[in-house]
């Protein structure tokens, strides 16, 4: 007798930097606690174009060849024998983090913390844990979550970066009429706005270097006023000698012009700092009006000099925020809800799995051919 051929699906792998190859491979059933899905939306982030473009994400290195993707959403196609919560043709979000459900930070309900976590296409852990940029993937069934009827793949593939924010939020302690100030307006930032609004936020604003993402942040209701940072080379002022200083002494001097262009002279309850960026992160503390909060999202720079006695006598609490734990019900739920006007602007471009190469080079270039913004790259599963 022949041998029974398996069947097969594509996946996009990565295998060195730029090295993006659609490759056949053997589709195996779920196991006893998994479901498959079919890949419908993945959305691109930036930890994954850090792997496309260098092979790597800050300390994570590609080991071995990897498929990128996080941010999905898809269609339940078979379920393992102890699945009893999902059935084959429910359309569910992808939570990509896999806790080892045993640790105290897990039974504790911080699961985001758990120094045994696995997350789909990251190379933090080896052997590494595939991503969903594929056609159809294995994962355990209770990190599924049933989409609401009004919820569609694009929007469900957003739940991941919302709920980041989320997260954040639940750590700010965010509260209906505090003001809030975000740094950095791409997706994520654009996204942090939005929830600010959702929660009562009775002023959110924004800044950023890129005139273009501000002008859409204002235009699309995201933010009540926006402010341009103006580049190194344009700061003028007296020098000290010392670059630290100097630095410090800038950052102070541009957030206190922003802030009275923006129309919080006293500094704002929340700050969201979604760049990393060194001089984004010194603002922030200056940002924050006495007693308030500085939440850092963005992951950029591993060290960085902080005006510490600045957030001390004024009581600005500076809190770190991770990925996320127990949001994905909220995030649907909020998606679902209408709270959330404009989400779907933050697509800007769709290609297909074949063409995920090319959708990595666009996110890369921040502009199409036509001069049009990129925001949110959404890679669709497309014809067999």
């Amino acid at each position: 007798m022949s041998p029974v051929a398996l069947p097969t699906q594509r996946a996009a792998v990565l295998h060195a930097p730029k090295d993006l190859r659609i490759e056949e491979r053997v589709l195996w059933p779920p196991s006893h606690n998994q479901a498959q899905v079919s890949i419908e939306a993945t959305g691109l982030c930036g930890s994954d174009l850090h792997y496309y473009l260098a092979g790597r994400n800050g300390d994570f290195v590609i080991q071995d060849p990897l498929v990128l993707g996080h941010e999905a959403a898809g269609i339940v196609t078979s379920i393992g024998t102890h699945v009893n919560h999902l059935k084959v043709g429910q359309r569910v979000a992808i939570e990509a983090g896999i806790m080892c459900n045993d640790c105290s930070y897990c039974r504790s309900g911080r699961y985001n913390l758990c120094k045994g976590l696995r997350f789909c296409s990251s190379a933090k852990t080896y052997p590494h844990l595939d991503g969903t940029l594929q056609d159809r993937m294995n994962h355990p069934a209770h990190l599924l979550h049933p989409l609401p009827d009004n919820v569609s793949f694009e929007q469900a593939a957003l739940a991941e970066p919302l709920s980041v924010l989320i997260h954040a939020s639940r750590r700010a302690s965010l509260e209906p009429t505090q003001t809030v100030l975000v740094f950095g307006v791409g997706a994520i930032g654009l996204l942090a706005c939005a929830v600010a609004r959702s929660k009562g936020a009775s002023h959110v604003v924004a800044i950023d270097i890129n005139a273009q993402r501000l002008d859409f942040a204002k235009k699309h209701g995201f933010a009540d006023a926006v402010y341009c940072l103006p580049t190194v080379d344009n700061l003028k002022g007296r020098t000290t000698g010392n670059p630290v200083e100097d630095a410090l002494r800038r950052s102070k001097e541009t957030i206190a012009n922003a802030l009275m262009v923006l129309g919080e002279p006293d500094g704002v309850d929340v700050v969201f700092e979604c760049t990393g960026a060194e001089p984004c992160i010194q603002m922030s503390v200056h940002a924050a009006a006495t007693g308030g909060k500085v939440m850092l999202v963005g992951m950029g720079a591993r060290n960085v000099t902080l005006p510490i006695s600045a957030a001390a006598t004024r009581e600005v609490d500076i809190l770190g925020s991770f990925r996320y734990a127990n949001t994905y019900p909220a995030a649907l739920a909020l998606l679902s809800s209408g709270s959330l006007p404009n989400v779907d602007v933050l697509v800007t471009h769709r290609f297909k799995l074949a063409d995920t190469g090319k959708a990595f080079e666009l996110l890369a270039k921040g502009k199409d051919e036509n001069g049009r913004m990129v925001l949110k790259v959404v890679v669709g599963r497309g014809p067999q």
